[in-house]
Protein backbone atom coordinates (compact mmCIF):
# COMPACT_ATOMS: atom_id res chain seq x y z
CA UNK A 1 0.00 0.00 0.00
CA UNK A 2 0.84 3.73 -0.70
CA UNK A 3 1.04 6.31 1.87
CA UNK A 4 -2.36 7.51 0.34
CA UNK A 5 -4.07 4.05 1.06
CA UNK A 6 -3.34 3.16 -3.17
CA UNK A 7 -2.54 -0.55 -3.58
CA UNK A 8 0.64 -1.07 -5.79
CA UNK A 9 2.39 -4.37 -7.35
CA UNK A 10 5.32 -5.42 -6.90
CA UNK A 11 7.58 -5.74 -10.27
CA UNK A 12 9.54 -8.59 -11.69
CA UNK A 13 12.89 -7.76 -13.65
CA UNK A 14 11.99 -10.28 -16.00
CA UNK A 15 8.46 -10.70 -17.63
CA UNK A 16 6.74 -13.72 -17.25
CA UNK A 17 6.71 -15.94 -20.35
CA UNK A 18 3.93 -16.03 -22.97
CA UNK A 19 2.93 -12.39 -22.00
CA UNK A 20 4.63 -9.84 -23.96
CA UNK A 21 5.26 -6.27 -22.67
CA UNK A 22 4.43 -4.83 -26.15
CA UNK A 23 1.88 -6.52 -28.75
CA UNK A 24 1.07 -5.68 -32.22
CA UNK A 25 -2.66 -6.50 -32.48
CA UNK A 26 -2.28 -8.31 -35.65
CA UNK A 27 0.01 -11.02 -34.49
CA UNK A 28 -2.10 -12.16 -31.79
CA UNK A 29 -5.54 -12.49 -34.09
CA UNK A 30 -7.06 -9.04 -34.67
CA UNK A 31 -7.63 -8.48 -38.43
CA UNK A 32 -8.60 -4.99 -38.33
CA UNK A 33 -10.13 -5.55 -41.80
CA UNK A 34 -13.80 -4.31 -40.78
CA UNK A 35 -15.45 -7.22 -41.61
CA UNK A 36 -14.28 -9.78 -38.62
CA UNK A 37 -15.72 -9.94 -35.65
CA UNK A 38 -11.79 -8.79 -33.54
CA UNK A 39 -13.70 -8.54 -30.13
CA UNK A 40 -12.79 -12.50 -29.06
CA UNK A 41 -9.26 -11.81 -30.25
CA UNK A 42 -9.32 -8.28 -28.16
CA UNK A 43 -10.35 -9.92 -25.12
CA UNK A 44 -8.40 -13.81 -25.12
CA UNK A 45 -5.20 -10.93 -25.55
CA UNK A 46 -6.36 -8.62 -22.29
CA UNK A 47 -6.78 -11.45 -20.39
CA UNK A 48 -3.32 -12.87 -21.46
CA UNK A 49 -1.66 -9.60 -20.81
CA UNK A 50 -3.24 -9.33 -17.55
CA UNK A 51 -2.13 -12.13 -16.18
CA UNK A 52 1.21 -11.30 -16.80
CA UNK A 53 0.91 -7.84 -15.54
CA UNK A 54 -0.55 -9.74 -12.06
CA UNK A 55 2.34 -12.31 -12.03
CA UNK A 56 4.80 -9.54 -12.80
CA UNK A 57 3.91 -6.28 -11.43
CA UNK A 58 5.18 -5.01 -15.40
CA UNK A 59 2.65 -2.89 -17.51
CA UNK A 60 1.66 -4.28 -21.02
CA UNK A 61 0.77 -2.15 -24.23
CA UNK A 62 -1.41 -3.69 -27.15
CA UNK A 63 -0.70 -1.61 -30.23
CA UNK A 64 -3.35 -1.85 -32.90
CA UNK A 65 -1.91 -0.75 -36.66
CA UNK A 66 -3.87 1.58 -38.95
CA UNK A 67 -7.49 -0.42 -39.85
CA UNK A 68 -10.91 -0.89 -39.23
CA UNK A 69 -11.54 -3.21 -35.83
CA UNK A 70 -15.13 -4.18 -35.52
CA UNK A 71 -16.40 -4.81 -32.18
CA UNK A 72 -19.38 -7.06 -32.20
CA UNK A 73 -22.33 -8.22 -29.44
CA UNK A 74 -19.86 -8.24 -26.56
CA UNK A 75 -17.57 -5.88 -24.49
CA UNK A 76 -14.21 -6.48 -23.47
CA UNK A 77 -13.40 -6.78 -19.79
CA UNK A 78 -10.83 -4.90 -18.94
CA UNK A 79 -7.44 -5.82 -16.73
CA UNK A 80 -5.08 -3.90 -14.87
CA UNK A 81 -1.68 -3.15 -16.32
CA UNK A 82 -3.00 -3.49 -20.38
CA UNK A 83 -2.79 -0.70 -22.62
CA UNK A 84 -4.71 0.38 -26.28
CA UNK A 85 -2.51 2.17 -28.04
CA UNK A 86 -3.47 3.03 -31.67
CA UNK A 87 -1.58 4.65 -34.88
CA UNK A 88 -4.39 7.94 -34.24
CA UNK A 89 -8.07 8.47 -34.62
CA UNK A 90 -8.96 7.84 -38.11
CA UNK A 91 -5.83 5.60 -38.49
CA UNK A 92 -7.08 2.91 -35.57
CA UNK A 93 -11.01 2.64 -35.49
CA UNK A 94 -12.81 0.29 -33.37
CA UNK A 95 -16.23 0.13 -34.73
CA UNK A 96 -18.58 -1.40 -32.38
CA UNK A 97 -22.16 -3.13 -33.00
CA UNK A 98 -24.82 -5.23 -31.40
CA UNK A 99 -26.42 -6.23 -34.98
CA UNK A 100 -26.16 -9.94 -33.69
CA UNK A 101 -27.51 -9.50 -29.90
CA UNK A 102 -29.23 -6.18 -29.63
CA UNK A 103 -29.18 -6.87 -25.57
CA UNK A 104 -25.99 -5.88 -25.33
CA UNK A 105 -24.36 -2.31 -25.04
CA UNK A 106 -20.80 -3.32 -26.40
CA UNK A 107 -19.11 -0.87 -24.91
CA UNK A 108 -15.18 -1.17 -26.34
CA UNK A 109 -14.03 -1.52 -22.91
CA UNK A 110 -15.84 -1.85 -19.38
CA UNK A 111 -15.20 -2.93 -15.57
CA UNK A 112 -18.10 -1.79 -13.49
CA UNK A 113 -18.83 -2.31 -10.09
CA UNK A 114 -22.20 -4.45 -11.07
CA UNK A 115 -21.14 -6.16 -13.78
CA UNK A 116 -17.90 -7.12 -12.32
CA UNK A 117 -17.39 -6.30 -8.60
CA UNK A 118 -15.72 -3.42 -9.27
CA UNK A 119 -14.52 -1.71 -5.84
CA UNK A 120 -11.29 0.11 -4.39
CA UNK A 121 -9.83 -3.17 -3.72
CA UNK A 122 -11.18 -4.69 -7.50
CA UNK A 123 -9.46 -1.89 -9.41
CA UNK A 124 -7.99 -1.80 -12.18
CA UNK A 125 -4.82 0.44 -12.87
CA UNK A 126 -1.87 1.49 -15.36
CA UNK A 127 -4.15 1.74 -17.99
CA UNK A 128 -3.73 3.80 -21.07
CA UNK A 129 -6.23 4.24 -23.81
CA UNK A 130 -4.63 6.37 -26.49
CA UNK A 131 -4.58 7.88 -30.63
CA UNK A 132 -7.67 5.76 -31.61
CA UNK A 133 -11.78 6.73 -32.28
CA UNK A 134 -14.66 4.60 -30.89
CA UNK A 135 -17.40 4.89 -33.60
CA UNK A 136 -20.65 3.60 -31.23
CA UNK A 137 -22.98 4.67 -34.48
CA UNK A 138 -23.79 0.52 -34.80
CA UNK A 139 -25.05 -0.19 -31.83
CA UNK A 140 -28.96 0.15 -31.49
CA UNK A 141 -30.80 -1.06 -28.12
CA UNK A 142 -34.78 -1.56 -27.98
CA UNK A 143 -34.63 0.25 -24.03
CA UNK A 144 -31.62 2.84 -23.16
CA UNK A 145 -29.03 1.08 -21.39
CA UNK A 146 -26.30 3.53 -19.39
CA UNK A 147 -23.94 1.06 -20.31
CA UNK A 148 -23.43 1.70 -24.26
CA UNK A 149 -20.67 3.69 -23.72
CA UNK A 150 -17.40 4.09 -25.87
CA UNK A 151 -15.11 3.01 -22.20
CA UNK A 152 -16.85 2.56 -19.32
CA UNK A 153 -14.65 1.49 -16.37
CA UNK A 154 -14.72 2.04 -12.96
CA UNK A 155 -12.06 2.22 -9.75
CA UNK A 156 -9.35 2.97 -12.28
CA UNK A 157 -5.49 4.19 -10.47
CA UNK A 158 -3.04 6.25 -12.87
CA UNK A 159 -5.31 5.89 -15.95
CA UNK A 160 -4.72 7.59 -19.18
CA UNK A 161 -7.25 8.20 -21.82
CA UNK A 162 -5.34 11.01 -24.67
CA UNK A 163 -6.09 11.71 -28.02
CA UNK A 164 -8.96 9.96 -28.17
CA UNK A 165 -12.12 10.81 -31.16
CA UNK A 166 -15.17 9.14 -29.30
CA UNK A 167 -18.82 9.85 -31.44
CA UNK A 168 -21.88 8.69 -31.53
CA UNK A 169 -22.12 5.96 -28.78
CA UNK A 170 -25.70 5.18 -27.56
CA UNK A 171 -24.87 6.98 -24.16
CA UNK A 172 -21.90 8.64 -22.59
CA UNK A 173 -19.03 8.16 -24.49
CA UNK A 174 -16.11 8.84 -22.32
CA UNK A 175 -18.29 7.46 -19.27
CA UNK A 176 -15.26 6.36 -16.64
CA UNK A 177 -16.25 6.34 -12.85
CA UNK A 178 -14.07 6.69 -9.80
CA UNK A 179 -10.59 7.86 -11.11
CA UNK A 180 -7.68 7.89 -9.16
CA UNK A 181 -4.28 9.74 -10.13
CA UNK A 182 -5.52 9.50 -13.82
CA UNK A 183 -5.51 11.82 -16.48
CA UNK A 184 -8.23 12.53 -20.01
CA UNK A 185 -6.16 14.65 -22.37
CA UNK A 186 -6.87 15.84 -25.94
CA UNK A 187 -9.94 13.82 -26.65
CA UNK A 188 -12.69 15.24 -28.77
CA UNK A 189 -16.21 13.27 -27.89
CA UNK A 190 -18.95 14.01 -30.58
CA UNK A 191 -22.56 13.24 -30.76
CA UNK A 192 -22.51 10.63 -27.42
CA UNK A 193 -25.92 9.98 -25.77
CA UNK A 194 -27.97 10.14 -29.03
CA UNK A 195 -29.98 7.39 -27.47
CA UNK A 196 -30.78 8.70 -24.14
CA UNK A 197 -34.21 10.73 -24.82
CA UNK A 198 -33.14 13.23 -22.23
CA UNK A 199 -34.42 12.02 -18.81
CA UNK A 200 -32.22 9.07 -18.66
CA UNK A 201 -28.31 8.64 -16.83
CA UNK A 202 -25.75 9.32 -18.59
CA UNK A 203 -25.86 10.63 -22.31
CA UNK A 204 -22.74 12.78 -22.01
CA UNK A 205 -19.53 12.93 -24.16
CA UNK A 206 -16.93 12.84 -21.17
CA UNK A 207 -19.10 11.54 -17.31
CA UNK A 208 -16.94 11.02 -14.32
CA UNK A 209 -18.71 9.70 -11.43
CA UNK A 210 -17.08 10.88 -8.11
CA UNK A 211 -16.70 10.04 -4.67
CA UNK A 212 -15.50 6.29 -4.53
CA UNK A 213 -12.18 6.68 -3.62
CA UNK A 214 -13.51 8.91 -0.65
CA UNK A 215 -13.04 12.82 -0.40
CA UNK A 216 -10.10 13.53 -2.49
CA UNK A 217 -9.76 11.89 -6.16
CA UNK A 218 -6.78 13.27 -8.30
CA UNK A 219 -8.11 13.80 -11.90
CA UNK A 220 -7.36 16.62 -14.29
CA UNK A 221 -9.62 16.83 -17.63
CA UNK A 222 -7.41 18.84 -20.80
CA UNK A 223 -7.56 20.00 -23.86
CA UNK A 224 -10.48 18.39 -24.58
CA UNK A 225 -13.55 19.12 -27.06
CA UNK A 226 -17.24 18.18 -26.73
CA UNK A 227 -19.53 18.53 -29.22
CA UNK A 228 -23.47 17.73 -29.83
CA UNK A 229 -23.68 15.24 -26.62
CA UNK A 230 -26.91 14.57 -25.14
CA UNK A 231 -26.50 15.38 -21.59
CA UNK A 232 -23.40 17.17 -20.95
CA UNK A 233 -20.83 17.93 -22.47
CA UNK A 234 -18.11 17.45 -19.59
CA UNK A 235 -19.90 16.72 -16.13
CA UNK A 236 -18.91 15.02 -13.11
CA UNK A 237 -21.67 13.40 -10.99
CA UNK A 238 -21.33 12.79 -7.04
CA UNK A 239 -23.02 9.03 -6.97
CA UNK A 240 -23.92 8.20 -3.30
CA UNK A 241 -25.73 10.96 -1.13
CA UNK A 242 -23.99 9.45 1.74
CA UNK A 243 -20.52 10.14 0.23
CA UNK A 244 -19.11 13.24 0.97
CA UNK A 245 -18.41 15.50 -2.14
CA UNK A 246 -14.73 15.05 -3.28
CA UNK A 247 -11.85 17.87 -4.23
CA UNK A 248 -9.19 17.17 -6.40
CA UNK A 249 -11.00 17.84 -9.58
CA UNK A 250 -9.59 20.55 -12.87
CA UNK A 251 -11.20 21.06 -16.23
CA UNK A 252 -8.67 23.06 -18.15
CA UNK A 253 -8.16 24.32 -21.28
CA UNK A 254 -11.92 22.00 -22.94
CA UNK A 255 -14.32 23.23 -25.46
CA UNK A 256 -18.01 22.51 -25.05
CA UNK A 257 -20.37 23.10 -27.60
CA UNK A 258 -23.71 22.32 -28.70
CA UNK A 259 -24.08 20.36 -25.80
CA UNK A 260 -27.45 20.27 -23.59
CA UNK A 261 -25.33 21.47 -21.15
CA UNK A 262 -21.36 22.44 -21.31
CA UNK A 263 -19.64 21.87 -18.22
CA UNK A 264 -21.71 20.49 -14.97
CA UNK A 265 -20.77 20.26 -11.64
CA UNK A 266 -23.27 17.56 -9.97
CA UNK A 267 -21.80 17.13 -6.79
CA UNK A 268 -17.64 17.84 -6.59
CA UNK A 269 -16.11 20.14 -3.73
CA UNK A 270 -13.64 22.51 -5.36
CA UNK A 271 -14.00 21.79 -8.98
CA UNK A 272 -11.85 23.94 -10.87
CA UNK A 273 -12.70 25.28 -14.22
CA UNK A 274 -10.16 27.38 -16.02
CA UNK A 275 -9.70 28.94 -19.60
CA UNK A 276 -12.40 26.60 -21.41
CA UNK A 277 -15.28 28.52 -24.31
CA UNK A 278 -18.64 26.78 -23.64
CA UNK A 279 -20.76 28.03 -26.39
CA UNK A 280 -24.32 27.24 -27.99
CA UNK A 281 -25.34 24.45 -25.15
CA UNK A 282 -29.09 24.39 -25.02
CA UNK A 283 -29.53 25.16 -21.73
CA UNK A 284 -26.56 26.60 -19.87
CA UNK A 285 -22.74 27.11 -20.46
CA UNK A 286 -21.89 26.62 -16.99
CA UNK A 287 -23.89 24.03 -14.95
CA UNK A 288 -24.01 23.73 -10.83
CA UNK A 289 -26.97 21.35 -9.20
CA UNK A 290 -28.61 18.74 -7.96
CA UNK A 291 -29.75 16.74 -10.84
CA UNK A 292 -27.53 13.73 -10.56
CA UNK A 293 -27.89 10.65 -8.73
CA UNK A 294 -27.65 11.52 -5.53
CA UNK A 295 -29.15 14.70 -5.69
CA UNK A 296 -26.34 16.73 -4.36
CA UNK A 297 -24.87 20.37 -6.18
CA UNK A 298 -21.64 21.20 -6.26
CA UNK A 299 -19.83 23.50 -3.77
CA UNK A 300 -16.87 25.34 -3.65
CA UNK A 301 -15.66 25.59 -7.35
CA UNK A 302 -14.03 28.14 -9.39
CA UNK A 303 -14.56 29.15 -12.40
CA UNK A 304 -12.19 31.30 -14.11
CA UNK A 305 -10.84 32.84 -17.57
CA UNK A 306 -13.97 31.13 -19.48
CA UNK A 307 -15.73 32.21 -22.57
CA UNK A 308 -19.18 31.40 -21.95
CA UNK A 309 -21.15 32.59 -24.87
CA UNK A 310 -24.02 32.73 -26.95
CA UNK A 311 -26.13 29.20 -25.58
CA UNK A 312 -29.41 29.34 -25.64
CA UNK A 313 -30.79 29.48 -22.08
CA UNK A 314 -28.31 30.70 -19.27
CA UNK A 315 -24.62 31.36 -19.39
CA UNK A 316 -23.41 30.11 -15.89
CA UNK A 317 -26.80 28.39 -13.98
CA UNK A 318 -26.18 27.73 -10.57
CA UNK A 319 -28.53 25.89 -8.70
CA UNK A 320 -29.16 24.33 -5.36
CA UNK A 321 -25.71 24.52 -4.27
CA UNK A 322 -25.24 25.55 -0.52
CA UNK A 323 -21.79 27.46 -1.61
CA UNK A 324 -19.59 28.78 -1.73
CA UNK A 325 -18.57 29.12 -5.52
CA UNK A 326 -16.79 31.33 -7.46
CA UNK A 327 -16.99 33.10 -11.11
CA UNK A 328 -14.31 34.96 -11.69
CA UNK A 329 -12.98 36.81 -14.93
CA UNK A 330 -15.00 36.00 -17.54
CA UNK A 331 -17.01 36.62 -20.76
CA UNK A 332 -20.59 35.77 -20.06
CA UNK A 333 -22.46 36.99 -23.51
CA UNK A 334 -24.48 36.74 -25.76
CA UNK A 335 -26.37 34.21 -23.88
CA UNK A 336 -29.98 33.91 -24.78
CA UNK A 337 -31.44 34.29 -21.05
CA UNK A 338 -29.56 35.29 -18.46
CA UNK A 339 -25.48 36.03 -18.23
CA UNK A 340 -25.26 34.55 -14.48
CA UNK A 341 -28.68 32.28 -13.04
CA UNK A 342 -29.11 31.79 -9.50
CA UNK A 343 -32.13 29.68 -9.01
CA UNK A 344 -33.77 26.64 -7.32
CA UNK A 345 -34.04 23.77 -9.58
CA UNK A 346 -36.65 21.49 -7.17
CA UNK A 347 -33.82 19.31 -5.92
CA UNK A 348 -31.05 19.56 -3.06
CA UNK A 349 -31.75 20.97 0.21
CA UNK A 350 -33.05 24.48 -1.01
CA UNK A 351 -31.45 26.24 1.59
CA UNK A 352 -29.55 29.61 0.73
CA UNK A 353 -26.62 29.89 -0.72
CA UNK A 354 -23.94 31.39 0.90
CA UNK A 355 -20.33 33.36 0.25
CA UNK A 356 -20.90 33.05 -3.79
CA UNK A 357 -18.48 35.04 -5.06
CA UNK A 358 -18.99 37.22 -8.53
CA UNK A 359 -15.93 39.30 -9.32
CA UNK A 360 -14.28 40.89 -12.55
CA UNK A 361 -16.92 39.48 -15.29
CA UNK A 362 -17.75 41.05 -18.33
CA UNK A 363 -21.75 40.37 -18.87
CA UNK A 364 -22.68 41.77 -22.26
CA UNK A 365 -25.37 41.09 -24.92
CA UNK A 366 -27.61 38.51 -22.72
CA UNK A 367 -30.94 38.14 -23.75
CA UNK A 368 -32.00 39.27 -19.85
CA UNK A 369 -30.45 40.49 -17.18
CA UNK A 370 -27.01 39.99 -16.89
CA UNK A 371 -27.13 38.77 -12.69
CA UNK A 372 -30.35 37.51 -11.69
CA UNK A 373 -30.76 36.41 -7.99
CA UNK A 374 -34.00 34.04 -8.03
CA UNK A 375 -32.91 31.89 -5.06
CA UNK A 376 -31.69 33.26 -1.42
CA UNK A 377 -28.22 34.07 -0.88
CA UNK A 378 -26.42 35.61 1.96
CA UNK A 379 -22.67 36.90 1.93
CA UNK A 380 -22.85 37.05 -1.82
CA UNK A 381 -20.09 38.99 -3.22
CA UNK A 382 -20.64 40.79 -6.14
CA UNK A 383 -17.60 43.21 -7.40
CA UNK A 384 -15.60 45.06 -9.96
CA UNK A 385 -17.91 43.34 -12.94
CA UNK A 386 -18.76 45.16 -16.10
CA UNK A 387 -22.48 44.96 -17.03
CA UNK A 388 -23.46 46.19 -20.15
CA UNK A 389 -25.98 46.16 -22.93
CA UNK A 390 -28.17 42.95 -21.54
CA UNK A 391 -31.55 42.37 -21.84
CA UNK A 392 -31.61 41.78 -25.81
CA UNK A 393 -35.06 40.14 -25.51
CA UNK A 394 -36.52 43.56 -26.08
CA UNK A 395 -39.14 42.90 -29.04
CA UNK A 396 -42.93 42.87 -28.40
CA UNK A 397 -45.39 39.95 -29.33
CA UNK A 398 -45.44 39.39 -32.75
CA UNK A 399 -47.71 37.15 -34.94
CA UNK A 400 -48.68 36.18 -38.30
CA UNK A 401 -49.51 33.84 -41.16
CA UNK A 402 -50.08 33.82 -45.06
CA UNK A 403 -47.98 34.41 -48.12
CA UNK A 404 -45.00 36.18 -46.52
CA UNK A 405 -44.59 33.04 -43.76
CA UNK A 406 -42.29 29.92 -44.62
CA UNK A 407 -40.58 27.31 -42.30
CA UNK A 408 -37.26 25.41 -42.42
CA UNK A 409 -36.50 22.60 -40.17
CA UNK A 410 -33.99 24.73 -38.08
CA UNK A 411 -35.54 28.40 -39.16
CA UNK A 412 -38.82 30.73 -39.72
CA UNK A 413 -38.95 33.37 -42.31
CA UNK A 414 -41.62 36.29 -42.28
CA UNK A 415 -41.13 38.62 -45.15
CA UNK A 416 -43.57 41.22 -43.67
CA UNK A 417 -41.75 41.64 -39.84
CA UNK A 418 -39.34 44.04 -39.09
CA UNK A 419 -38.14 42.64 -36.14
CA UNK A 420 -35.64 43.89 -34.06
CA UNK A 421 -32.16 42.12 -33.95
CA UNK A 422 -32.17 39.73 -31.75
CA UNK A 423 -34.94 41.21 -29.83
CA UNK A 424 -37.17 37.60 -29.96
CA UNK A 425 -33.68 35.60 -28.81
CA UNK A 426 -34.49 32.99 -26.42
CA UNK A 427 -38.15 32.89 -27.04
CA UNK A 428 -40.45 30.20 -27.30
CA UNK A 429 -41.78 30.30 -31.34
CA UNK A 430 -45.59 28.69 -30.96
CA UNK A 431 -47.17 27.20 -34.48
CA UNK A 432 -50.19 25.36 -33.33
CA UNK A 433 -49.23 22.19 -31.25
CA UNK A 434 -45.22 22.87 -32.86
CA UNK A 435 -42.74 24.92 -30.37
CA UNK A 436 -39.41 25.75 -31.32
CA UNK A 437 -36.85 28.15 -29.42
CA UNK A 438 -35.19 31.34 -30.86
CA UNK A 439 -31.60 31.42 -30.98
CA UNK A 440 -31.00 34.45 -32.78
CA UNK A 441 -33.21 36.76 -35.63
CA UNK A 442 -32.62 39.30 -38.26
CA UNK A 443 -35.51 41.66 -39.20
CA UNK A 444 -37.65 39.25 -40.86
CA UNK A 445 -35.86 35.41 -40.26
CA UNK A 446 -35.55 33.21 -36.90
CA UNK A 447 -32.88 31.27 -36.29
CA UNK A 448 -34.17 27.96 -34.23
CA UNK A 449 -31.98 26.07 -31.97
CA UNK A 450 -32.10 21.95 -32.53
CA UNK A 451 -34.29 20.59 -30.19
CA UNK A 452 -32.12 18.17 -28.39
CA UNK A 453 -28.45 18.40 -29.34
CA UNK A 454 -27.00 16.57 -32.93
CA UNK A 455 -30.79 16.86 -33.85
CA UNK A 456 -31.15 17.95 -37.71
CA UNK A 457 -34.81 19.72 -36.72
CA UNK A 458 -35.88 22.74 -34.27
CA UNK A 459 -39.26 21.36 -34.04
CA UNK A 460 -41.33 19.06 -31.56
CA UNK A 461 -43.41 17.82 -34.25
CA UNK A 462 -42.96 17.84 -37.99
CA UNK A 463 -41.91 21.52 -39.64
CA UNK A 464 -44.81 23.66 -39.63
CA UNK A 465 -46.20 23.97 -43.79
CA UNK A 466 -46.04 27.13 -45.11
CA UNK A 467 -48.23 29.85 -44.56
CA UNK A 468 -49.09 28.29 -40.84
CA UNK A 469 -49.72 31.20 -37.93
CA UNK A 470 -47.21 31.56 -35.75
CA UNK A 471 -47.12 33.71 -32.28
CA UNK A 472 -44.35 34.85 -30.04
CA UNK A 473 -44.91 36.25 -26.70
CA UNK A 474 -43.57 39.75 -25.24
CA UNK A 475 -40.76 40.29 -23.30
CA UNK A 476 -40.31 40.47 -19.64
CA UNK A 477 -41.39 44.07 -18.46
CA UNK A 478 -37.81 44.64 -17.40
CA UNK A 479 -34.30 44.03 -17.81
CA UNK A 480 -31.46 44.71 -15.57
CA UNK A 481 -27.97 44.61 -15.27
CA UNK A 482 -28.45 43.05 -11.94
CA UNK A 483 -32.34 41.80 -10.03
CA UNK A 484 -32.54 40.74 -7.02
CA UNK A 485 -35.64 38.33 -7.23
CA UNK A 486 -34.87 37.08 -3.44
CA UNK A 487 -33.60 37.24 -0.16
CA UNK A 488 -30.55 38.94 -0.58
CA UNK A 489 -28.92 38.93 3.11
CA UNK A 490 -25.65 40.45 3.86
CA UNK A 491 -24.53 40.94 0.37
CA UNK A 492 -21.54 42.89 -0.85
CA UNK A 493 -21.79 44.91 -4.52
CA UNK A 494 -19.57 46.86 -4.94
CA UNK A 495 -17.06 48.50 -7.74
CA UNK A 496 -19.16 47.35 -10.89
CA UNK A 497 -19.68 49.68 -14.12
CA UNK A 498 -23.41 48.81 -14.98
CA UNK A 499 -24.88 50.60 -18.14
CA UNK A 500 -25.75 50.21 -21.69
CA UNK A 501 -24.29 52.29 -24.23
CA UNK A 502 -25.81 50.93 -27.64
CA UNK A 503 -28.14 53.39 -29.92
CA UNK A 504 -31.34 51.75 -28.91
CA UNK A 505 -30.74 51.27 -25.29
CA UNK A 506 -32.16 47.71 -24.20
CA UNK A 507 -31.03 47.08 -20.36
CA UNK A 508 -34.04 48.90 -18.23
CA UNK A 509 -31.86 49.50 -14.88
CA UNK A 510 -28.57 49.15 -13.58
CA UNK A 511 -29.91 47.44 -10.12
CA UNK A 512 -33.43 46.27 -9.72
CA UNK A 513 -35.02 44.53 -6.18
CA UNK A 514 -38.59 43.28 -7.27
CA UNK A 515 -41.17 42.80 -5.26
CA UNK A 516 -40.72 39.47 -4.36
CA UNK A 517 -36.83 40.06 -3.73
CA UNK A 518 -35.09 41.80 -0.69
CA UNK A 519 -32.29 43.75 0.19
CA UNK A 520 -31.14 43.00 3.75
CA UNK A 521 -27.46 44.64 5.38
CA UNK A 522 -26.25 44.72 2.49
CA UNK A 523 -23.27 46.80 0.97
CA UNK A 524 -23.86 48.58 -2.25
CA UNK A 525 -21.14 50.81 -2.86
CA UNK A 526 -19.21 52.34 -5.66
CA UNK A 527 -20.81 51.33 -8.25
CA UNK A 528 -21.36 52.86 -11.15
CA UNK A 529 -25.00 52.65 -12.95
CA UNK A 530 -25.49 55.65 -14.95
CA UNK A 531 -26.70 54.80 -18.87
CA UNK A 532 -29.53 52.55 -18.28
CA UNK A 533 -32.47 52.83 -20.36
CA UNK A 534 -34.82 53.69 -17.93
CA UNK A 535 -33.11 54.36 -14.59
CA UNK A 536 -30.14 53.49 -12.93
CA UNK A 537 -31.83 51.70 -9.70
CA UNK A 538 -35.67 50.65 -9.59
CA UNK A 539 -36.51 49.83 -5.56
CA UNK A 540 -40.01 47.70 -5.34
CA UNK A 541 -38.87 46.41 -2.11
CA UNK A 542 -37.15 49.13 -0.05
CA UNK A 543 -33.83 48.06 1.25
CA UNK A 544 -33.61 47.34 5.11
CA UNK A 545 -29.97 48.42 7.17
CA UNK A 546 -26.78 47.71 5.21
CA UNK A 547 -25.25 50.75 3.30
CA UNK A 548 -25.71 52.49 0.07
CA UNK A 549 -22.84 55.22 -0.42
CA UNK A 550 -20.58 56.63 -3.28
CA UNK A 551 -22.64 54.85 -6.04
CA UNK A 552 -23.30 57.20 -9.58
CA UNK A 553 -26.43 57.92 -10.95
CA UNK A 554 -27.67 59.64 -13.97
CA UNK A 555 -28.00 63.25 -13.45
CA UNK A 556 -31.46 63.43 -13.61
Amino acid sequence: MSQYGLPSVAQRPTPVAGAPLYCDARDFGLQGDGVTNDQPALSALVDRLGDGYAADGRARIIYCPPGIYSIRDAGTIWRSGVSLIGAGPHATRFLLSNVGNRADPTPLAFWTTVQHGADRDRHIADCTFADFEIDGSGVAMAEYSYLAKGLGLQYVVRGVFRNLYIHHTGATGLGCDFLQDSLIDGCVVVGCGRLDNGEEIGGAGIGVGIGGWGDVERLTIANCTTVANGTNGIFLELQKDYWPPPRGYRIIGCHSQANRFGISDWGADGLIVSGCTLTGNLEAGFDVSANGTAGIAGRGGLVSDCVIDRNVHDGVSIGDTPGPYTIRGNRISGNGAYGYHQHHLGKGRGESAADVVIDSNDFWDNGLDGIRVDRPMSDAIVVNNRIRNNGRRCAPAASGGGESVRYGHRAMTDRSAHWPVDGHRGKVLRVDSRVAVVASNTDTELALAEIRPDASTAWNADTPAPGTRYELSDPPEARAGITINAAFDSATVRGNRIWDHREEQTQSYGLWVTPQGSCVDCRIEDNDLTGNVTGPVRLDTPPVGGRWDRNHYDED
